[in-house]
């Protein structure tokens, strides 16, 4: 058996199969494209060229961890996002009750009530700290780094760097520095790899080995997805991910300015925020792209769906199920008459049967939907996945004319931030800053 994508009700409601047609005529073009920003190297997430060295730098290093119970991982956006679905998809114990560890705790915010009931809750002795930034200037997680940084040293003294472990750029950025100053043990984040798509290398796969995940298999699975697509880049049309990327652009064209990752997988819940930030950053620019809008199945056919089902006609979705559920949880024969139709089935019946239901619903509503279906929700498979959906968006990027790469938007909100705390060399910023201040407030208590 294998992974599969369900196109029956793809093109639907104002999109039709010609919209999709007339998308993928561009295969040849984007095929040579493809093929220049392999050999440039510009497209590390696909072809993986770092992943020899991960698996000669990751195994011994993690056998240094084994005598940390917790992982305090700093990090931000894609520094965070597929750590934590990975958590979440195969080493749930730490949410459940009576786990023994190890334990993850990811720091992702500025928030500080949380990062201080942490380091106060923590045993620094106990701790390894991850400080995970690409460029090694990401203000966020530079605070939180000096922070941490002084709570082992006043617990460990001189030993704080044996907890350390930084993920940066090879070469550059602050965090390369203290790497040199302190001697501190790193994996790189190789060139090209933005943040959103560096889930499949050291800054999703160190946290995943440390919790005992199959982290060899996430890679993988990913290879398998990405494999022909560097053999034969003229191959491009053939690729499901080409498929995907023509449809995404159809809708976008067609005035549908949502799209719906709707994930039937209950463990795999978290993929919907990955998602959200791999599918957002790269392609909302110039006025165009749709909105990613995470869901969960069945606990928002109880919230959101009734949106999804009556509200405007502007929504795409990718309907993800798996066939692997668990057996376990059988009803009993003892039941009230009224529910007798339950009895022997198992507990994950009701899930597979929600996950019709919802998605029938939502094609008789004219949301047009492509239903991807994984053989298992193992993390070779959730490696296929991740893949299937970084090509994607990369492919839609290109087809959208826009660079799928970058995110020059974001960076405006993080200059303005770096001026208002004081940092030099912001003179518009800071210019900006005191108009936009100067401007009366007009408020409305409540």
């Amino acid at each position: 058996m294998s992974h599969s994508l369900e196109w029956s009700r793809a093109y639907a409601h104002r999109l039709t199969a010609g919209d999709g047609e007339r998308f993928s005529s561009r295969q040849e073009e984007l095929a040579a494209q493809l093929a220049r920003e392999l050999a440039s190297g510009q497209l590390p997430f696909l072809n993986m060229p770092y992943r020899e060295k991960l698996l000669h730098d990751l195994p011994p290093l993690i056998s240094r961890l084994k005598q940390f119970k917790h992982m305090l991982l700093l990090g931000i956006g894609g520094s965070a996002l597929g750590a934590r679905a990975i958590q979440r998809a195969f080493a749930p114990g730490q949410d459940g009750p009576n786990h023994a560890g190890p334990w993850l705790w990811i720091a992702d915010n500025v928030c500080a009530k949380t990062f201080e009931a942490l380091l106060g809750k923590l045993s620094p002795a106990e701790t390894a700290v991850v400080c995970i930034s690409k460029s090694g200037g990401t203000i966020e997680t530079l605070a939180q780094y000096f922070l941490a940084r002084e709570w082992l040293g006043k617990a460990m003294g001189e030993r704080w760097k044996e907890h350390m472990i930084i993920v940066t750029d090879r070469e550059k950025g602050y965090l390369r520095e203290e790497v040199g100053r302190f001697d501190l043990s790193s994996l790189e984040v190789p060139d090209f790899l933005g943040g959103r798509y560096s889930a499949l290398s050291a800054v999703g796969m160190l946290p995943a080995a440390f919790l005992g995940i199959d982290w060899q298999a996430l890679l993988d699975g990913a290879l398998d997805v990405a494999r022909p697509l560097i053999r034969d880049p003229a191959g491009l049309g053939r690729h499901p991910s080409f498929s995907l990327a023509c449809w995404a652009r159809a809708l976008e064209e067609r005035q549908y300015s949502q799209l719906i990752f709707f994930c039937y997988i209950p463990s795999w819940a978290a993929y919907g925020l990955w998602f959200a930030q791999l599918w957002a950053e790269s392609l909302g620019k110039e006025g165009k792209g749709t909105m990613p809008v995470p869901a969960v199945g069945v606990t928002d056919q109880h919230s959101v769906n009734q949106m999804f089902l009556d509200g405007p006609r502007d929504k795409g979705c990718l309907f993800l199920t798996g066939r692997s559920q668990p057996k376990c949880c059988g009803f009993g024969q003892d039941l009230p008459d009224k529910w007798s139709w339950l009895a022997g089935k198992p507990f994950s019946n009701l899930l597979e049967a929600e996950a019709l239901g919802t998605r029938m619903a939502l094609a008789a509503n004219a949301v047009p939907i492509v239903h991807i279906d994984m053989d298992d929700d193992g993390p070779r498979a959730a490696g296929a996945l991740m893949m299937l959906l970084e090509a994607a968006t990369v492919f839609t990027g290109w087809l959208l004319d826009i660079n799928p790469l970058d995110q020059p938007a974001v960076e405006l909100g993080k200059r303005l931030a770096n001026a208002r705390l004081g940092a030099g060399g912001y003179p518009e910023e800071n210019a900006a800053l005191s108009a936009f201040l100067a401007v009366p407030r007009q408020e409305q208590t409540f």
